[in-house]
């Protein structure tokens, strides 16, 4: 073989293997209940996280995607997409009241009156909370950054970085549409 043919055979091996890593799986579908479950494994030995609720339904999901704002209240996207982020119902709450129960490869829409908020997750009995401050028209994106190995599971909110989280959100399945706007 010659060392152009063989060159050009290890550079069409090394983009197949970065594609492959890079290629996002298609969402599943939603279980007959309405609920929603993240799957990893294989399909003889997957391991589900299914939501405790029914999940939006595909029109609200695609409205959401549209990230657009609403004119009387803030719009607030909760996006939880991490590699090492395989397992865990995570819950989220909305000014200590509780909102959903967050599973990996998710996203939340929040609309909330104009002012200041607080959004917390809470794991391993430590709670995390982010101060919100929500302007009537505005979109902001916030992300709950998690890690899970066979010692343990860390969730805690990420450094804000809205268009990494935009991006990530649309990969990610809507598990709720909350409204708690004017």
């Amino acid at each position: 073989m010659s060392l152009g043919r063989f060159a050009s055979l290890v550079a069409l091996c090394a983009t197949a293997t970065l594609l492959s890593g890079c290629a996002t799986p298609p969402a599943r579908p939603v279980e007959a209940d309405g609920t929603y479950c993240f799957r990893i494994g294989k399909t003889y030995r997957q391991k589900l996280t299914c939501t405790a609720l029914p999940v939006p339904s595909a029109a609200i999901e695609a409205d959401s995607r549209r990230f657009e704002s609403t004119p009387d209240a803030g719009t607030l996207y909760i996006v939880r997409r991490r590699w090492g982020d395989t397992a865990n119902r995570v819950p989220v709450f909305v000014d200590d009241q509780p909102a959903v129960v967050t599973i990996p490869d998710s996203m939340v829409r929040v609309r909330l009156r104009p002012g200041s908020h607080q959004v917390a997750i809470e794991w391993d009995a430590a709670r995390s909370v982010l101060p919100v401050f929500a302007r009537a028209g505005e979109v902001l994106f916030v992300e709950v950054e998690g890690s899970v190995w066979s010692w343990g599971s860390t969730y805690r909110w990420a450094a804000p970085d809205a268009e990494g989280a935009r991006r990530k959100a649309l990969r990610s399945k809507l598990v709720a549409d909350i409204n708690r706007g004017p």
